[in-house]
């Protein structure tokens, strides 16, 4: 058990988590974050943000990354774990235990850990995820370039992600339930006067089928029993469905601890406490009318403040002495598992790295200690001339970073980049395409794992990893995707650690013919061993497991 004893622990790292992590630095409390998944929650699976207090309009993963980096900036540090069992939560000192065992102490919680996507509920749903059935638009609508598309819910989320995918399908209906969206009416225009969208009223996904992608849509109409069937247009192999139905609170871990609604949801006071003092809860995972980031952010607020307020109480109580030091900016580095305030770069036109990512850059390779070859596999193509033109740039970051190109015309999956040890030696982290967006948060990990100190791990998880059999893992990743650099950087620690592991990136949008024979429709799509589609987010433990049963 750890025997440090923060002031605050915050489970979940979404708007209102990182609020309250913001709110709490400004209040000088010892503070930690804990995410299990990506910074900045369900946020980050949004195309565009529209109402957001003072934006006009803003990408939601660069709103979750501004939000990412003023919680950095006042002390507050954010580990990837998954919280995943509460104890002693009744007294002064409470405890929280992530997915590896390792337990964390705090005098007061904050759970903020949001709601995961609804499931309609269709036959073949399930069997058609990642083959048609997708959950999110800015990860997968880019795989569905020129292909029919389907939306099936009527709320905020349908109707602005229709308008997004518009952008890449040929034609996109939505599907609502009743006889109007239930989204203000200014939300459902983007939908409705958008001339690649149409709208079907009343009605519902009965079922779909295909065989290795979804082929076919049986809708029925809810108030006349119509049904109508969707066949592929001529020359498309697959359609698309994407669900917006809304969400499920992530409190399965909570049941019996915390007082929760008949729908799942944690139910606070007017300061965002908990039947349990001490214990607040605050964003999409609490019982409320609405569900929108700005709620989000202001439930934070006031969970902080109250929880600031709760822990000076409990010091003067208990004699503790209640310091407040102004805290030096948090370095992340080594406890997440993605670079903060991370932008998107133009492949096509000027430096590759913008001045941000260069200075977001220098404290991570300052701490660099081992030389790296970054090795070149080429082909004559102009993605071989672009990413040798990429890998140049980047390696001027650093003097540890020396480029090393080799033609492999004949080589499996080419452009590819390897990363090599200081004696040369291939490591086993590989990138197929050109590690951009996203994903550069991939290698940028990467070396930090191969020539750095490598990021924070069990002693435990180590050894299963140590011990895990050969095996070459293959992740099949967009670069628009907010969750395949977790999977990435999980996979390729595991390679980073053992010798034996191989872990590869492959940038899916440059190799279709892989999409094609995988039946892949949807990442991450992680393969171990040539084997099935493992596809959506995995933890490390998931990933090492999956290993060890292959």
């Amino acid at each position: 058990m750890s025997e440090h004893i923060y002031d605050l622990i915050i489970v979940g790292a979404g708007p209102a988590g990182l609020t309250a992590g913001l709110y709490a630095g400004r209040a000088t409390l010892d503070t930690l974050i804990l995410e299990g998944n990506s910074v900045g929650g369900q946020v980050t699976t949004t195309s565009v943000v529209y109402n957001y207090p003072g934006v006009a309009e803003v990408d939601g993963t660069e709103l979750m990354n501004k939000m990412q980096k003023q919680v950095a900036d006042f002390g507050v540090k954010i580990k990837h774990a998954e919280v995943t069992k509460y104890d002693h939560l009744n007294d002064d000192v409470k405890t929280v235990i992530d997915a590896n065992g390792q337990q964390y102490q705090a005098r007061s919680i904050i759970i903020s850990g949001g709601a995961n996507p609804k499931k309609v509920g269709f036959p073949g749903e399930e069997k058609f995820r990642g083959r048609g059935v997708a959950y999110c638009s800015t990860c997968d609508g880019e795989l569905f370039t020129g292909l029919q598309i389907f939306v099936v819910g009527g709320g905020y989320a349908a109707a602005e992600e229709a308008d997004y995918l518009s952008r890449y399908g040929k034609h996109v209906t939505v599907l609502v339930r009743g006889d109007q969206f239930t989204c203000p009416p200014l939300i459902a225009s983007r939908a409705l006067d958008n001339p690649k969208v149409s709208v079907e009223y009343n009605t519902e996904v009965e079922s779909v089928e295909g065989d290795d992608y979804l082929t076919a849509a049986t809708l029925i109409n809810n108030k006349t029993g119509k049904k109508t069937v969707y066949h592929l247009d001529d020359g498309d192999q697959i359609f698309g469905i994407f669900v917006y139905v809304g969400t499920q609170p992530a409190t399965q871990s909570l049941k019996g601890i915390i007082r929760l609604n008949e729908h799942g949801y944690i139910i606070t006071d007017d300061h965002r406490q908990t039947n349990i003092p001490g214990v607040f809860a605050a964003g999409d995972i609490i019982e409320k009318e609405l569900r929108q980031i700005v709620t989000a952010t202001a439930d934070g607020a006031e969970a902080a403040t109250a929880a600031e307020k709760y822990v000076t109480e409990q010091k003067q109580r208990l004699r503790i002495p209640i310091h407040f030091n102004a805290k030096e900016p948090a370095k992340t580095v080594g406890q997440t598992s993605s670079l903060e305030h991370q932008e998107e770069v133009t492949p096509h036109v000027g430096n590759w790295l913008t001045a941000d990512i260069v200075q977001q850059l220098q404290p991570i390779f300052a701490r660099l200690t081992r030389n790296v070859s970054l090795q070149i596999l080429t082909n004559e193509t102009p993605l071989s001339a672009q990413l040798v033109d990429f890998v140049t740039e980047f390696a001027t970051l650093d003097g540890h970073l020396n480029v090393e190109i080799k033609a492999a015309q004949h080589a499996k999956l080419l452009p590819q980049l390897r990363l090599l040890d200081d004696t040369g030696k291939d490591t086993g982290l590989h990138y197929v395409g050109i590690p951009t967006g996203h994903e550069l948060n991939s290698l940028v990990l990467g070396v930090y794992n191969v020539a750095g100190p490598g990021q924070t791990i069990s002693p435990e998880m180590t050894n299963r990893i140590k011990k895990l059999p050969a095996a070459n893992i293959e992740i099949g990743v967009s670069l628009t995707c907010h969750f395949c650099p977790d999977v990435v950087a999980a996979c390729q620690q595991m390679a980073a650690l053992n010798p034996n592991i191989t872990a590869t990136m492959i940038d899916l949008q440059h190799f279709p013919e892989l999409r094609k024979a995988k039946n892949i429709m949807s990442v991450p799509a992680t393969m171990i061993n040539d084997g099935p589609v493992i596809f959506g987010s995995q933890t490390m433990e998931q990933l090492v497991k999956a290993v060890e049963e292959a």
